[in-house]
């Protein structure tokens, strides 16, 4: 008998090596799948957290330099640059990652956007290159560069507009790729966001400090302290807000077009306070004579000019005027010098906003003093009408009352003593005409009036002498220039010869303006010794007899030495 047939089939040991294979390749990619996912939720990751890091800063400088920093940590870059572009043209900043700074130093100058980055600023789209050295845009290194190969770069775009590019160089393991460029392109979008933040918060702070600055003037100018000091606040809060090396606030200008300076903020400059300079020999100052009352922005670099502070080289300044309908029309100039530079235009808006309220702060305050001063002259001129209308007319009845009951006196000497108070009551009337018509003039801190001229001589002559002053009439209004200095003259030769040769104790002044000027000085001393010098009484009889008037010198009766010293009013 025949078995039953055998059919040919596969070889089972050599099927399940396949099977195995097969396997092993199965579980090999799905391996190397769920790495790449492992990968990609790492990558994914890192982006996320690169974005909360760059999101999280509000310091500009500081949120630009962990931009850079964490691109660089993001696409495995040895190198890494923000390059901000500049309203001009180029680079205004280079914030650079991995080139320590004596490297840089030694390279000299930072790179100003030219070769390669110079197409990322003229073509803002990423470009990635694996050998710089072969591009067409490349214009190699400076000596000292580090050496760069792979590269890759991507535009950071603020509300559309493109505000810098992100530059990776020399990848650590291989060369940029396509997932690089997608990931820094997508840190650059977060950049952008952060950036725009930075920028309004520190717009905000400078808003902030200015409006400081203002309450601090304002709270100045509307309190007691209302001088120069406030002038002072204004210049020292504009340099420092401005980064100005120096500012002043020059009052002005005057029908000579020149401005007097006021106020002066800085160190090492020569003190100019108080100093009179002409618009011509200040730039800064013809452009606001010549200007739209806006901001003015000038360079002084290289500029030959005049002025008391001319051997000092100054660059670019600001000047903006401070014009009120009450205060004095003023300037207020910031500096600083040749080489810094130049201020930051977003500066200019601000000055002027300063600028125009610190005008209306100035304003406000001559308003405030103009309305106390009203106050004062209102109370002087009631205080002058009651002493005119109530003090006067009881002194002068009291006066007449004891000349009425001096013939019914028959002692002498109770007749000499109702005399004398008649006398003292006839002075205590001129002093209190005087006093009245002291209240209706300027205010005494004036300077120039003949009345604070003559009591400051006397003050300063006198010395240990006590000394009295009288006047009546219209001393300030009728007596001025060469006459009044004159009289100011013969006042302090008067008393200065009671004080030095008469042993005084006491000497009177008494100035009387009518239809002539009379001063007379009356002293308690020994007289006028006949073996003195007479330069000064013959200086004083000059003085008179060029005037048309004369000099008397006698002894009263009751003693000391008498001056009389008269001049016809112009």
């Amino acid at each position: 008998m025949s078995g039953p047939e055998r059919r040919p089939g596969p070889d089972p040991d050599g099927g399940s090596s396949l099977a195995g294979m097969r396997l092993a390749e199965l579980i090999g990619e799905v391996q190397e799948r769920l790495a790449a996912v492992a990968r990609s939720q790492a990558r994914v990751q890192q982006l996320l957290d690169a974005f909360l890091a760059v999101s999280s800063g509000l310091d500009l400088e500081t949120t630009l330099r962990r931009i850079v920093e964490t691109a660089c940590d993001l696409v495995d870059a040895r190198y890494g640059a923000l390059g901000v572009l500049a309203p001009q043209g180029g680079l205004a900043a280079f914030i650079h990652v991995g080139v320590g700074a004596e490297q840089a130093a030694a390279m000299g100058h930072l790179p100003e956007g030219r070769g390669v980055l110079g197409q990322l600023i003229t073509e803002p789209c990423p470009l990635r290159i694996s050998e710089l050295s072969g591009h067409p845009a490349s214009v190699g290194f400076p000596p000292g560069h580090p050496e760069m190969h792979s590269f890759l770069g991507v535009p950071v775009l603020v509300r559309g507009t493109v505000f810098g590019n992100l530059y990776m160089t020399e990848k650590r393991h291989g060369m940029f790729t396509a997932e690089d460029e997608a990931v820094l392109t997508a840190l650059a979008g977060a950049a952008g966001v952060a950036v725009d933040n930075a920028r309004l918060y520190e717009q905000a702070e400078e808003r902030r400090r200015w409006a400081t600055a203002l309450s601090d003037v304002r709270a100045a100018l509307l309190g007691d302290d209302q001088g120069s000091s406030a002038l002072a606040l204004i210049a020292d809060r504009v340099a420092a807000l401005t980064g100005a090396e120096a500012a002043w606030i020059v009052l002005g200008p005057d029908d000579d077009g020149c401005y007097e300076v006021r106020v002066q903020v800085g160190e090492g400059l020569p003190d100019l306070t108080g100093r009179r300079v002409a618009a011509s020999d200040v730039p800064v100052l013809q452009a606001v004579l010549t200007g739209s009352g806006e901001v003015v922005a000038v360079d002084l670099t290289g500029t030959a000019r005049g002025g008391p502070d001319a051997h000092v080289d100054w660059g670019h300044c600001l000047a903006v005027p401070l014009r009120g309908t009450h205060a004095e029309p003023a300037v207020v100039v910031a500096a600083r010098r040749a080489g810094a530079a130049p201020f930051d235009p977003s500066v200019t808006p601000l000055v002027a906003a300063f600028a125009d309220q610190t005008a209306v702060a100035l304003d406000r305050a001559a308003q405030q003093r103009l309305a106390r001063q009203l106050d004062v002259y209102e109370d002087r001129d009631r205080i002058a009408r009651d002493l005119h209308d109530h003090v006067i007319q009881r002194v002068f009845a009291a006066g007449l009352g004891l000349q009425s009951v001096l013939p019914r006196v028959a002692d002498p000497q109770a007749q000499r003593r109702i005399r004398d108070v008649v006398g003292q009551l006839d002075a205590t009337v001129r002093d209190i005409r005087t006093s009245i018509f002291d209240l209706h003039t300027a205010d005494s801190s004036d300077d120039g009036g003949l009345r604070r001229a003559v009591l400051d001589a006397v003050t300063a002559t006198a010395g240990d002498l006590e000394s009295t002053v009288r006047m009546s009439g219209a001393v300030d209004t009728l007596v001025t220039g060469e006459l009044a200095v004159d009289v100011v003259a013969v006042a302090r030769e008067a008393v200065s010869n009671a004080a030095r040769h008469s042993g005084a104790r006491h000497v009177t002044v008494t100035l009387d303006v009518g239809d002539e000027v009379v001063l007379e000085a009356v002293d308690d001393g020994r007289g006028i010794d006949p073996r003195a010098a007479r330069s000064g009484l013959r200086n004083l009889e000059e003085r008179a007899t060029r005037r048309g008037g004369g000099l008397t010198v006698d002894a009263p009766a009751e003693g000391g030495t008498r001056l009389r010293w008269w001049a016809p009013l112009p």
